[in-house]
């Protein structure tokens, strides 16, 4: 039976991984292990509290923190109270959080303490310090409590432990009622994604279609009960969060999340959780296999990787087979539209096929390459690569003529990305027509990067291309033409930039030019800059 069919919602996936893995491990952070019988309590306790502090059926509730047992459990207590889950990207600065939690009209955020030497709250707080809003941060007037996932929080601010204790007076049977009562069609999350505009839309996908991909992701990756599921995808990224937490709840696989990525942590929590399953971007990969101290790890527990986002070496693939010994070793496409899965090869596969695709489309959807006019390409010509079925979301958040721009009349969405299909509908990615480029498996957008920017006082015209880069795969070469008798340097630009932008869509590298080239309507000519760059 399909997922979304079984467990009707992701409250309901809860509850049935609850009795059903009861005992086993669910979570393991550090030395707290928490089995699928405590994980269910304890998202129980986070609904019912999420209910004490009005959250009603559709409101929307953010998350801004990295990989925790905390995150796991607040977000799938604000589902299970009904709530639309909008998770907020860890890089982001104050103020491009505070825009999505605008964009969205979030009621409730939960939000990290200290992280990486840097106070999400004190960044807020400057971000959203003016306005006429009576909740604890004035420039947000939709948003009426902050829970500091912490021990402390400021004034006007909660603690997690007083949040989860105004729960204890609420009725059980009013939580599981609430829990109950959320329907699989009902909008289950909003994943924020820049468009070529540069400002950040919010695809809205149901419950049904997180259930239904998630559980044919886990069928095809052979993601099975005992595995153990290293997470070092971000949660605030599909990749983390469905193919990471949903997927691992559907099976009774243990998460073992990871806040930080580190190849050391990474090769350390292989060995002693004796890792199973590790999904994530190619470079996550390469440095294991480049580690120069990974002969003294015990890695022969490894058997699952699932990769993508960027172009996947033949010989990585044959590397983490012939050296690791991963039994299975899979590459897949998607995009937040169309719920983070699109493409993914099969087990069995032949190595060229993994490594030269992204494999074909999942179970019950259309995969189409087309011309610029929308006609069906046969295998072997490039085109725009078009998807049509249950994962295609139900639109951008309250933006109808984004939505129309992106989903045809007959239900196709417009990926946006160039490909070619194969005889047998394997697809490979070969560009992207919005310009994207990937930052160590981090979708970077040009023409956000370029808005920000602009908005330095010495920048008269910007363009940013992505340009190739060893270690990240790719990164941000900027052209800046100077406002007339500026003398702003590469180096000021870059230390700005590192200010005001998370660090991924920082460009390391930047280029001052008198003018930027142009064509006849006015566009600029990216080609000619990823020449000059070349």
């Amino acid at each position: 039976m399909r997922g979304d069919l079984r467990w009707g919602s992701i409250p309901g996936l809860v509850r049935a991984a609850a009795g059903r893995y009861g005992d086993r491990e669910a979570v393991v952070e550090g030395r707290t292990r928490v089995s699928y019988g405590q994980l269910g309590r304890r998202v129980e306790h986070a609904a019912a509290a999420c209910v004490a502090h009005g959250v009603e059926p559709g409101d929307r509730v953010a998350v801004w923190a990295p990989n925790t047992l905390d995150w796991i459990v607040c977000a799938l207590g604000a589902v299970s109270a009904g709530a639309v889950l909008v998770p907020l990207n860890t890089r982001f600065k104050g103020a491009e959080a505070a825009y999505v939690l605008a964009r969205s009209r979030a009621k409730l955020l939960f939000v990290t303490g200290t992280f990486l030497g840097t106070s999400y709250v004190a960044s807020l707080r400057r971000a959203a310090a003016d306005g006429t809003g009576s909740g604890p941060l004035p420039g947000l007037p939709h948003l009426e409590q902050v829970v500091v996932l912490a021990d402390d929080a400021p004034q006007d601010f909660r603690t997690w432990k007083e949040f989860l204790a105004d729960g204890d007076g609420v009725d059980a049977a009013r939580v599981r009622a609430r829990a109950e009562s959320v329907d699989g069609s009902a909008p289950s999350d909003i994943i924020f994604t820049s468009g070529t505009t540069g400002r950040p839309k919010g695809a809205v996908i149901t419950h049904a279609q997180t259930l239904r991909c998630y559980d044919v992701w886990s069928e095809l990756a052979g993601l099975r009960e005992g595995d153990r599921y290293l997470i070092v995808n971000p949660f605030f990224h599909t990749f983390g969060y469905k193919a990471g937490i949903i997927a691992c709840l559907t099976r009774g696989a243990t998460m073992v999340p990871q806040p930080v990525f580190s190849v050391d942590t990474v090769l350390a929590n292989i060995v002693a959780e004796r890792i199973s399953v590790l999904p994530g971007p190619p470079t996550l990969h390469q440095s294991i296999l480049d580690h120069p101290a990974r002969d003294q790890h015990d890695l022969s527990a490894l058997r699952l990787v699932v990769t993508g986002a960027a172009v996947v070496p033949l010989q990585l693939v044959e590397r983490l087979r012939n050296e690791l010994r991963v039994g299975t070793v899979l590459t897949a496409y998607g995009l937040s539209e169309a719920s983070g899965i699109v493409t993914m090869c099969r087990r069995g596969d032949p190595p060229e096929v993994i490594a030269s695709t992204s494999g074909r489309a999942i179970p019950d959807t259309e995969v189409r390459v087309v011309s610029a006019e929308g006609r069906p390409l046969p295998p072997g010509r490039p085109g725009e690569v078009v998807v049509r079925g249950h994962h295609v979301m139900r639109g951008y958040f309250e933006d109808p003529d984004g939505t129309a721009r992106a989903i045809t009349p007959d239900g196709w969405l417009r990926t946006g990305d160039v490909g070619v299909l194969d005889e047998h509908g394997n697809l490979r990615i070969t560009d992207r027509i919005k310009d994207m480029f990937i930052v160590g498996g981090f979708n970077a957008y040009p023409a956000e990067i370029e808005q920000l920017l602009g908005l330095h006082p010495d920048v008269a015209d910007v363009a940013v291309i992505g340009v190739p880069d060893a270690r990240l795969g790719e990164v941000g070469k900027a052209y800046v033409v100077r406002r007339p008798g500026a003398v702003v340097t590469a180096d000021d630009l870059i230390a700005w930039s590192r200010r005001e932008m998370a660090n991924y869509k920082v460009p390391r590298g930047v280029e001052f030019v008198a003018e930027l080239p142009r064509n006849a309507s006015g566009k600029v000519v990216k080609g000619e800059l990823r020449g000059r760059a070349l």
